[in-house]
């Protein structure tokens, strides 16, 4: 089983099931968790993005990096307060960027250390950009 780390903290198991975008859309309970592959419109969940407890947003590769604005967009546009996950492809290297476009979980990929992991997830105490998870630091002055 895939390490999953949620608000900074090391998660043992994961009640939460996730519907494909299809299945999610095609069921009556819209109350269950989704996983959005890559490429597919997060736009189709707008209606329903109240009921749904998790989004988990796919990293196929290392390289592709749709998920991010997927993840600023929920946050930013649809204002969605819920769980953003990010799965497949997920490296230790990563994670404060996922963190400031909104994402609060990860799913680790196979061989990444968890405990370097959540020692990067403090990351930096001050950043120059406006970020989901604080502002910039010219704005503490």
């Amino acid at each position: 089983m895939p390490h999953l780390i949620r608000n900074g903290q090391l998660i043992d198991s994961d009640p939460v099931e996730l519907l494909t975008l299809q299945a999610l859309l095609a069921s009556d309970d819209k109350s269950q968790g989704v996983f959005i592959a890559a490429g597919e419109d997060i736009e189709a969940l707008a209606d329903h993005l109240g009921d749904i407890p998790v989004i988990a947003l796919d990293f196929p590769a290392f390289s592709d990096g749709r998920a991010y604005s997927s993840a600023n967009l929920l946050r930013r546009q649809f204002e969605y307060k819920g769980e953003i996950r990010a799965v497949g492809d997920v490296r230790i290297d990563q994670l404060e960027q996922m963190a400031r476009c909104g994402f609060d979980a990860f799913e680790l990929a196979e061989g990444q250390n968890t405990n370097l992991a959540l020692a990067k997830l403090d990351g930096y105490s001050y950043s120059y950009q406006q970020t989901i998870d604080r502002a910039p630091l010219f704005r503490s002055r």
